[in-house]
């Protein structure tokens, strides 16, 4: 199945977005793109080949943030028993789908709540 050109284009964007923050790492644990720091995963990017519905994976600790990225078409709570810790999976394809810019700043406020202080601190000096 192809993934649509537009939800590509996202996904690159919040990919690339999520490896330029203080830090950051691309690992593939379960043949799935990760970003990690300091060894933690900060978001799950999943697969880009078309064998799954692309999407993401955040942690959002801030209440509106949380139910806002739930409302997103097909938004959902992380399994694993994530969801419970504030993690939402955001497919990328569905009509409505969240933009890049929004994506963008999830995978930030993910990235802060997982992120050790001083790369918060040069986060903030940016």
């Amino acid at each position: 199945m192809a993934v649509p050109k537009n939800a590509l284009k996202k996904w690159a964007k919040v990919r690339e977005f999520a490896l330029g923050l203080p830090g950051a790492t691309e690992e593939f644990p379960w043949s799935e793109s990760v970003a990690k720091v300091n060894k933690k995963v900060f978001v799950f990017l999943g697969v880009d080949d078309g064998s799954y519905p692309l999407g993401v994976t955040v942690k959002l600790t801030e209440e509106a943030a949380h139910a806002h990225a739930l409302t997103c078409p097909g938004a959902e709570p992380a399994g694993y028993g994530l969801g419970k810790s504030g993690w939402v999976r955001i497919p990328l394809e569905p009509t409505g789908a969240p933009g890049a810019e929004l994506l963008c700043d999830w995978v930030e406020e993910s990235y802060r709540a997982i992120a050790p202080k001083r790369l918060t601190a040069e986060l903030e000096g940016r």
